[in-house]
């Protein structure tokens, strides 16, 4: 067994542990495997484990990984962005991805829709959320949320799928259940009100490597895991 699918394992058990302890399902949580920086090999060996579902940051890097790996496997994966997009790659992401984690502004939620080819399925929308308030974080504020959903919602060839966020560091599992609790609570609130357009809304993308424990705790069922499945990352210098 590689090292990358024994990493797989572990976090599945995790995941499954986690999920015993909030007295969830196993399958109610799905695991991202977060690939960037890392080759179009470690994917191919990630889905050789069973991993379908692969979160890339960085855009040019994952439309040349998922060109490379779509010649390798089969059935197709499932691509998605979680990195921030920029005006002039909205196209890539469009015509590429299948879900995108990270639209936090409605200019860019609308280059997206009309960009997405017709022949693709409507791709797959979270808003960003910067839970915290972190002045130099992405996201849209908690308050303004709620309509920045309506109005992506009411944009063709994309469906609004949930909220996405990724909280300050926080020193123990109190701490990290506490921003996570209050993603989720955002999360209720806008799924209770049951508006057109949004009956799709089941997705709370949260939690990552070291704190997703505390995310399935508090309703996470998206958890993105990179350096728990491939190891840790080496960046090329500035």
């Amino acid at each position: 067994m590689t090292t990358i699918a024994t990493n797989l394992q572990q976090v599945r058990g995790r995941i499954a542990q986690a999920c015993a302890a909030a007295g969830r399902a196993p399958d109610s949580v799905s695991l991202l495997a977060v690939s960037k920086t890392f080759g179009a090999e470690s994917v191919v060996q990630a889905a050789a484990a069973g991993q379908r579902a692969f979160g890339e940051n960085y855009i040019q890097e994952g439309v040349e990984k998922i060109a490379a790996v779509g010649r390798a496997c089969a059935p197709a994966l499932q691509w998605h962005c979680i990195g921030p997009i920029q005006s002039n790659k909205t196209r890539l992401v469009a015509e590429h991805f299948d879900w995108v984690h990270t639209v936090d502004r409605l200019k860019t939620a609308e280059r997206l829709s009309a960009q997405r080819p017709e022949h693709l399925p409507p791709l797959q929308i979270c808003i960003q959320v910067n839970i915290d308030g972190g002045p130099t974080k992405s996201g849209v504020a908690p308050a303004d949320t709620l309509a920045l959903v309506r109005a992506v919602a009411k944009l063709p060839r994309l469906r609004v799928r949930g909220l996405m966020s990724i909280p300050d560091h926080a020193p123990d599992f109190e701490a990290q259940l506490a921003k996570h609790t209050s993603a989720r609570r955002l999360f209720d609130q806008i799924l209770a009100l049951g508006e057109p357009g949004l009956e799709g809304f089941d997705t709370l993308s949260m939690g990552m490597t070291a704190d997703l424990e505390a995310a399935i705790q508090a309703g996470s069922t998206l958890v993105r895991v990179g350096t728990g499945i491939f190891g840790g990352r080496t960046y090329p210098a500035p």
